[in-house]
């Protein structure tokens, strides 16, 4: 069995077309969990009425992208798991495809990623996580056109958590006190922090192309001020928790984090609030 858990914030514009796109699959063997972080906009009340087949978990308050996914991955019973944001579109057969894969896919191999492209179908959201020389995260060919560059399989960093499957096994194995994606990152970078401890642990991700799902991005409407800061918050949590020794965190810290800072200190009001707590 495979599980699908999907989260909702405030989600009503978006949850119809995601969830009849995992209800019409031709493939029927999977569970569907919606987790719901305290959605004011009756998205829950929606899919307990149109989707009663749904397992419905509601937060009474925005815990983060980070334990909303923990709590789905909890109660999930497949040994499989795709998580899913509420604005992604699966292919038609996507799900038969997915099964298709994880029977032939190595076992070392613990997240698989699909092809995530923006609705038009034309450019690529995510192709995967890259990680830089300077511990930057990037999701590879965002806003690039899907060109045959990114018809091919292979091996990539880790799988954007915006539609990732993650193999049961590699997730209880690298599940720390902070949970399998850490909750502390609430928001933003989680995806790439449970990549690396997979990595450190000796799991792979794999990028499969001939999975394809739609995804609109942003649709819990966080301003762009916000996510750079959070983006920066995380960023430092995330190179505190791995192993880097003091002279590359030195080196990085010289060449990125504190120009980033600098910036950030006169253009972004979050930022400076965060230095007052």
């Amino acid at each position: 069995m495979f599980s699908l858990i999907v989260l909702t914030f405030n989600s009503r514009a978006y949850i119809k077309d995601c969830l009849d796109s995992i209800l019409t699959q031709r493939c029927k063997d999977f569970e569907v969990i919606v987790v719901d972080n305290g959605s004011k906009d009756g998205t829950t009340a929606f899919i307990r009425t149109n989707y009663p087949g749904v397992i419905l978990v509601k937060n009474k308050e925005n815990l983060g992208a980070a334990k909303a996914r923990n709590q789905g991955i909890e109660i999930a019973r497949g040994e499989w798991l795709l998580a899913m944001d509420c604005d992604v579109r699966l292919e038609e057969n996507f799900v038969g495809r997915l099964v298709e894969a994880a029977k032939h896919i190595s076992s070392e191999v613990g997240m698989i990623q699909p092809k995530i492209l923006y609705p038009d179908k034309l450019r690529i959201f995510s192709a995967g996580i890259f990680i830089s020389p300077l511990k930057r995260f990037y999701d590879i060919g965002r806003g690039k056109s899907d060109s045959g560059r990114f018809n091919s399989p292979g091996y990539v960093f880790g799988a954007c958590s915006a539609a990732a499957l993650y193999r049961r096994r590699m997730l209880d194995d690298i599940k720390d006190v902070w949970g399998y994606f850490d909750e502390r990152l609430f928001f933003l970078l989680e995806d790439a922090d449970l990549s690396w401890r997979a990595q450190e642990a000796g799991w792979k991700a794999w990028f499969y192309p001939h999975l394809a799902c739609y995804h609109y991005g942003n649709s819990s409407r966080t301003s762009k001020k916000l996510r750079q800061y959070l983006c920066w918050k995380n960023r430092y949590t995330i190179l505190n928790k791995h192993k880097l020794s003091k002279l590359k965190l030195f080196i990085i810290s010289i060449c990125y984090d504190i120009p980033r800072a600098i910036f950030l200190f006169f253009t972004n009001p979050y930022y400076t609030d965060g230095l007052k707590k």
